[in-house]
């Protein structure tokens, strides 16, 4: 080996890492990451050698991925020695754990162990240098043959006749049966371990309601997730056979769902992320993120959110599984079968599943799909045979193969952490239908973007209501509403009664302006008056969230007012009455109750 290779670890593995290493003693375990996404799966597993001082982890990347995007900087974030791939062939390992089959893991030393990083192994995918060719053939003529199931076919377990794996770790025993079928060679190394990524979601399910607060759901929303696997017959590619499902799906969330009710976010699979790149996902989705999309991390926060969702719309991609599995409704935008072993739960779940009828109203497919929900069997019980049970397996398995004894102390995976805050406001103009139903009773149905169509379903007042952090600026100077949320001490607005001020000079146009300061309050001005605070009164199943943004609070005071009959003192006489006895506002089949009192003391 080459003194100094430049780009080599030195410390604690190298030529000369014996001088330098403070702790040179320890078993190696290496793990090899081949993408973002086979990295999930194993920062699930990495915490099992937690607080053991007899175990160096070293991690390196294969370099085979066409998702090599975002891999360095993750493995970066690690904080584990990145060791090049031609290194890490050089060095001697006590154990070499792996998520994918990518690569020449025949090339490394140590005892080797592969974990699925999906639910088990569904896809097929041809192997690198086959293509979609039967690979005996060697050559393109005939008839094209399937491509081999990913995980479970010679092309991927053997290297010359052998196993590559000397464990490889098993979900679910219909698995095992599948491997002895397709590979009888590799049945030897299988082990039933069970799925540490939704272990980790069963874990975390009493903390459902903090992971919807965390994604800004408010008490009465429904929180859809749009799911997405890779490909271009996913929800997310445009080769489907239903056309671009999800840019039409998109358009019609804007003009279908209140936003009041319902709350949307997308889960994208790491390879869309890494493949066409973040900045340019955040491109596509910009308007749908205005209109109050929530775009989920796929590496950080995925499984809090699929944990948080009343409805997903999703494809034939593991978090759709995840998300059947956990029992939450599921409907298919896209579903294509002939890229799944026939043979996997998935496929019979995809067949049972209801499907996305791309001509039919979508709200009235997600209220029915919820209302009717019954949870299929298959996924709960094909996800994993030993619930709860894989950290104890892997770590078990993991010593093992390295020769050691484990640690005196249970095994344990790392709880799902809560979520950064997300309010989920959005800046898109509101078209704002509003019915008063009686004395001091309001109903408000807002929608972010299109007019609403009339119809039955669309009686009532229209106004408009803008963010004032919109990009369509030119609706600012048409809003009959404009509103912002801020903390109320903000030194940049000067406060909150400075705020609305300055925003009814600066537009002439606007009735009310309201500047949300908290997730029940807002502080309103009406045209020609002094500054008011609008409080939801709170509600014993709705912690501080008591209901929906606070701007719904100040469009349904707008509403109230603009049925005052014509002159000054009429009008008057509107806002004294919802002064004294508050107004109660109606938000889908919600009832709030709203207090609205002078701003004191004095701002």
């Amino acid at each position: 080996m080459e003194y100094g290779r430049a780009g080599w670890v030195r410390v604690p593995v190298g030529d000369d890492a014996a001088r330098w290493a403070t702790r040179g003693k320890c078993l190696r375990v290496l793990v090899v990451v081949h993408n973002v996404t086979a990295a999930t799966r194993l920062l699930d597993v990495l915490p099992l050698f937690d607080d053991d001082w007899r175990v160096q982890l070293l991690v390196t990347c294969t370099g085979s991925s066409a998702f090599a995007a975002g891999t360095a900087e993750l493995l970066a974030d690690t904080g584990v020695p990145v060791l090049p791939w031609e290194q890490a062939a050089e060095t001697a390992a006590d154990l070499v754990v792996s998520a994918s089959f990518g690569g020449r893991l025949d090339a490394l030393s140590g005892k080797l162990a592969v974990l699925s990083h999906g639910v088990g192994y569904t896809k097929r995918l041809a192997t690198p240098d086959t293509g979609h060719r039967t690979p005996d053939t060697g050559h393109g003529g005939g008839v094209a043959e399937p491509a081999p199931v990913f995980g479970l076919a010679p092309e991927w377990l053997l290297s010359q006749g052998a196993p590559v794996a000397d464990a490889l770790v098993l979900s679910h025993p219909e698995q095992y049966e599948r491997l002895r079928i397709a590979c009888p060679e590799a049945a030897p190394t299988a082990v039933l371990a069970g799925d540490p990524c939704f272990d980790r979601m069963l874990a975390a399910r009493p903390y459902r309601d903090r992971f919807r607060r965390a994604l800004g759901v408010r008490p009465g929303q429904q929180l859809v997730l749009l799911n997405s696997t890779w490909s271009s017959e996913s929800l997310f590619g445009d080769g489907g056979g239903g056309g671009d499902v999800v840019a039409a799906l998109l358009d019609r969330v804007s003009a279908e769902f209140p936003v009041d009710e319902y709350r949307f976010a997308a889960v994208l699979h790491p390879n869309i992320w890494h493949g066409h790149g973040p900045g340019q996902i955040r491109a596509w989705l910009d308007r749908a993120r205005r209109g109050g999309l929530a775009l989920i991390d796929p590496l950080k926060g995925w499984r809090q959110a699929l944990l948080a969702a009343d409805a997903v719309i999703g494809d034939h991609g593991s978090v759709t599984y995840y998300a059947a599995a956990l029992g939450t409704p599921v409907l298919l935008g896209a579903a294509p079968l002939d890229a799944l072993d026939p043979d996997a739960p998935i496929s019979a779940f995809m067949r049972e599943a209801p499907r996305l009828d791309p001509d039919a109203s979508l709200s009235a497919q997600i209220d029915r799909l919820i209302r009717r929900h019954r949870p299929l069997s298959g996924p709960a019980g094909f996800t994993t045979s030993v619930p709860g049970e894989s950290a104890v397996r892997l770590r078990r398995l993991f010593y093992s193969m390295l020769g050691a004894p484990e640690p005196g102390w249970p095994a344990s995976l790392k709880p799902l952490p809560l979520p950064d805050y997300e309010a989920g406001t959005a800046t898109l103009p509101f078209h704002v239908l509003s019915q008063v139903l009686g004395p001091g009773e309001v109903a408000v149905s807002r929608r972010a973007g299109p007019r609403p169509m009339a119809g039955p379903d669309h009686d009532g007042e229209l106004h408009v209501a803008v963010h004032e952090d919109t990009r369509d600026v030119d609706q600012l100077d048409l809003a009959d509403v404009i509103f912002r949320d801020g903390a109320p001490d903000d030194p940049r607005f000067g406060s909150p009664s400075a705020w609305t001020a300055e925003v009814l000079r600066r537009h002439q146009g606007c009735s009310l302006a309201a500047y949300v300061t908290g997730p029940s309050t807002c502080v309103v001005r009406v045209r020609g008056e002094e500054p008011l605070r609008v409080v939801a009164a709170p509600r014993a199943d709705a912690g501080s969230m008591s209901g929906p943004d606070p701007a719904a609070y100040a469009s349904a005071l707008y509403a109230w007012l603009a049925t005052a009959s014509p002159g000054a003192a009429a009008a008057d006489r509107r806002l004294g009455q919802a002064m004294a006895g508050g107004l109660s506002v109606r938000t889908g089949t919600r009832l709030h109750r709203v207090r609205i009192v002078p701003l004191t003391p004095p701002e």
